[in-house]
């Protein structure tokens, strides 16, 4: 339930067709545009993010994280609906994906600067998406954990707060 809930929430904001859910969640085609009608009028702020978004990307072609990095996107205006469609759901994407970045790029730099002045010599070994992996000494679980939450949920103030999960484990397969 949680992977289709996923699946529906994530599909929906970057545009994916009543065909597309169709497909991802195995249902109907009628039941994954009534899906997304519904979360539309459950939620009219995402409907509202997105329609300002392309326009935005149309009047000034390009969106911009919330750092201000920037993605240019020339077929914005494009005449062909396949080419300006694809622009499109970039110019939805764009903002959110490299908002995230830039968050867990701050949160990652800032880690690393606390363990400098703390002496922590557990080690911060792959990023992925919007996960760290750690090589973690037992002994420095507590603190380590302590950090990561800090950072993390710190690295960019928001309305909305970030919130951290995390677990400990032998290996990453096992954390999840």
């Amino acid at each position: 339930m949680r992977r289709k809930a996923k699946t529906a929430n994530f599909g929906i904001i970057y545009g994916i067709s009543p065909f597309g859910l169709a497909q991802r969640l195995n249902i109907p085609r009628s039941e994954a545009k009534q899906l997304i009608d519904d979360y539309f009028i459950n939620f009219p702020q995402v409907k509202q993010y997105m329609d300002e978004q392309i326009l935005l990307a149309r009047k000034r072609g390009f969106v911009e994280t919330i750092m201000g990095r920037r993605r240019y996107l020339k077929d914005i205006t494009s005449e062909n609906a396949a080419v300006r469609g694809f622009a499109e759901r970039n110019a939805i994407n764009a903002p959110i994906q490299g908002s995230a970045a830039d968050i867990i790029k701050v949160a990652m730099v800032r880690i690393q600067k606390r363990f400098d002045e703390e002496k922590i010599a557990s080690k911060m070994m792959l990023q992925v998406h919007d996960e760290l992996n750690f090589d973690l000494l037992k002994s420095e679980t507590d603190i380590v954990k302590k950090i990561v939450k800090e950072e993390m949920e710190h690295a960019v103030e928001m309305v909305v707060p970030l919130e951290v999960e995390m677990e400990a484990a032998e290996n990453w397969l096992l954390a999840h």
